[in-house]
């Protein structure tokens, strides 16, 4: 007797449409996240000897927030609802941590680039050859993220005070808004 054969899709799963969506709305609010952190990083950290690295990374947030924002009006993709809560929540963790000082906001980059390199090493694992066009930007992004994270490094992020504590409610915390920006 053979195997009974599994459908390629079970109920509620996305469709292929729907799950592009998610990818770019997810993508969108992470990237307009990230300008926030790194502007309120600047904001207290700007005229220091981190001012240029933070802004060199600022910039290359921006390109990525203004790419997905054209991914969105091209495909017409519904944003998240909550970028006014990302406005708020983005610029008060990137001013707070530099606030503890610049270990404390380069183990914030740590913890975001990390949380945000996993999940765009798997949505570059999901997409196929019809897709290859954003699946090359996802790993050229994801490729600048990992800069950004070995900046924090270089920048002794590891030896901010109580590091492990700040990392992985930080991480943790990247982790649940990508959770929510996909659904809301």
């Amino acid at each position: 007797m053979s195997e009974p054969t599994r459908p390629e899709t079970l109920p509620g799963d996305l469709s292929p449409e729907e799950r592009i969506d998610r990818y770019i709305r997810v993508d969108h609010a992470g990237e307009y996240g990230a300008t926030r952190i790194y502007s309120g990083q600047i904001a207290v950290l700007g005229r220091g000897r981190h001012g240029p690295t933070l802004q060199h990374m600022l910039e290359q947030e921006e390109v990525h927030r203004a790419t997905f924002e054209d991914l969105i009006r091209k495909r017409r993709v519904r944003p998240t609802a909550l970028l006014p809560v990302w406005h708020v929540l983005g610029f008060a963790l990137g001013a707070g941590t530099a606030l503890l000082g610049s270990r404390a906001a380069m183990a914030c980059t740590v913890a975001v680039e990390e949380a945000i390199d996993e999940h765009y090493a798997g949505q570059r694992d999901t997409l196929g050859e019809d897709e290859a066009d954003l699946r090359d930007v996802i790993e050229k992004f994801r490729q600048e993220e990992l800069e950004h994270r070995d900046i924090g490094i270089a920048n002794e992020a590891e030896m901010a005070p109580a590091y492990r504590l700040l990392y992985g409610a930080i991480k943790k915390g990247c982790k649940a808004a990508i959770w929510i920006s996909e659904r809301v």
